[in-house]
């Protein structure tokens, strides 16, 4: 669906992974433009849903996008770090990750959403292993983990509506593998085989790229490989 001329967007354009896409897209000849929204650049904040209206209001006039890459999310949220016990566990905290790594991904669902062209799109959101339940082995992380679950169920939730005007739309959770970023070094210095940005995205756009239509989301990691939700 990407070898003719298209527009894509991504959200989250400065961090690891969404500056990555930014850049795999503008190396595709076939992109004829790729817009990019981020909190340092145009006051975008998941924690503030104005401005996520503003957002999608602004990029009407770049649109229709034939692909949405919303690459936000946050794993240590003002110094605190996911929670290894239920002794650590914080209301706080929680509210704070479900707020910014499941409301607000679904409040830019809700306003991006109307930008897709009509005919096979996708809208593609990151999420993470850890938020699947019947893959849950080690426990703890409640935070984080809630928060995806939750975030895998809204995009599940609204590709059944989405697609009853669109049936060629995909809605897709992204596991982006582990990757070498801010956002997870505190936890990933002493693991082996770190995948770079590049190479998380190089498979992650091979695999939207192929995926086929389907009713409801696909949740995918970044071999294009089906995870249990």
């Amino acid at each position: 669906m990407f070898e003719k001329p298209y527009r894509a967007l991504v959200l989250g354009a400065t961090g690891a992974i969404g500056h990555a896409f930014v850049q795999a897209f503008q190396a595709d000849a076939h992109c004829t433009h790729v817009e990019t929204i981020s909190r340092s650049a145009q006051g975008f904040d998941l924690l503030d849903a104005e401005t996520i209206r503003q957002q999608a209001q602004r990029c009407q006039a770049m649109g229709p996008f034939d692909v949405i890459i919303d690459a936000t999310g946050a794993l240590t949220l003002e110094g605190v770090g996911p929670e290894k016990s239920l002794a650590s566990v914080q209301e706080d905290v929680l509210l704070r990750q479900f707020h910014l790594n499941a409301i607000g991904p679904l409040l830019a669902l809700r306003h991006f959403s109307p930008l897709l062209a009509s005919g096979p799109s996708i809208y593609a959101k990151l999420s993470a292993r850890v938020g699947s339940i019947s893959d849950n082995q080690k426990g703890g992380w409640y935070g984080y983990r809630a928060a995806k679950a939750a975030l895998n169920m809204y995009l599940q939730t609204a590709a059944i509506e989405l697609q009853r005007k669109n049936p060629a739309l995909r809605v897709v959770a992204l596991q982006p593998g582990t990757v070498r970023s801010e956002l997870s070094k505190r936890f990933t210095a002493s693991l082996p085989n770190l995948l770079e940005p590049q190479e998380s995205v190089a498979g992650m756009w091979s695999a939207l790229r192929t995926l086929p239509a389907k009713a409801g989301a696909s949740f995918v990691d970044h071999k294009g490989e089906p995870i249990d939700w």
